[in-house]
This record gives structure tokens, C-alpha cells and sequence, in this order.
């Protein structure tokens, strides 16, 4: 049981994968989250991109893995308050995105404070 348990440990930080697939593969929808009044959009969608599989990375290596996970957890709730409130009125996904969200912050505070490796970073 124990051995199926710790495989969370690698399959919560790799289901993030698919993010990193939809922000560089299809980066006209990452883009198409960014708000109007942030210059740049492609630029912020690959920007994220690139943190997102930062976040990735640090947690199979152990590196850092409870910072990374906590400023995970703040960027997704910048998510929330950038992105889907603002249009929680006019996206009937959105709301449903508000709720996933806040579901996935718990799962990576979680994460950060039971299963994340590095030492360095207490709390």
C-alpha cells in the first residue's frame, strides 16, 4: 500500500504536464486567458509555461519542491482573481474553473506540506 501511495508524490507534479502542453502547443488559448490590460499575451502564456514546468521539475527533483508548490498555489490563486472572477458573469465555465481551482490550491498546499521533500524551506 505504501508503494501505491508514494506514487502521488510523482503523478500530482506530473498532471501539470498538461498545462505545459496547452501552454506551448496551443499558445493562442493560453493567451486568450491573459487579461486585457496585461500587454503581451503571448509572452505571459509562455511565461507561465515555463513555470509551470519549473514547479514540474522542482518537485520530481525535491528541489525546492515546498517553495515551488506554495508560489504554485499563489499563481493559481492569481488565476481566480485575474482571470475567472472577472469573467465568472460572461463564461459559464468560469465558475466551474473558480471551484477547480480552489480544489487544486488545497491539493497543492497539501502537497507542500506533507509529501514535498526539501528540508531547506521550512514552514
Amino acid at each position: 500500500m505504501e508503494k501505491i501511495l508514494s506514487l502521488g508524490r510523482y503523478l500530482f507534479p506530473l498532471s501539470f504536464l498538461l498545462y505545459v502542453g496547452l501552454h506551448f502547443g496551443k499558445p493562442e488559448v493560453g493567451a486568450s486567458f491573459v487579461p486585457d490590460w496585461l500587454p503581451a499575451p503571448l509572452f505571459w502564456n509562455y511565461f507561465t509555461g515555463t513555470l509551470i514546468l519549473g514547479f514540474i521539475i522542482s518537485c520530481l527533483l525535491g528541489k525546492f519542491d515546498k517553495l515551488a508548490t506554495v508560489l504554485m498555489a499563489l499563481y493559481v490563486l492569481l488565476m481566480i482573481f485575474m482571470v475567472h472572477i472577472p469573467r465568472a458573469g460572461s463564461y459559464e465555465n468560469d465558475m466551474l474553473n473558480i471551484f477547480r481551482n480552489v480544489m487544486v490550491i488545497g491539493a497543492l498546499l497539501v502537497y507542500a506540506k506533507y509529501a514535498s521533500r526539501d528540508k531547506r524551506v521550512t514552514g
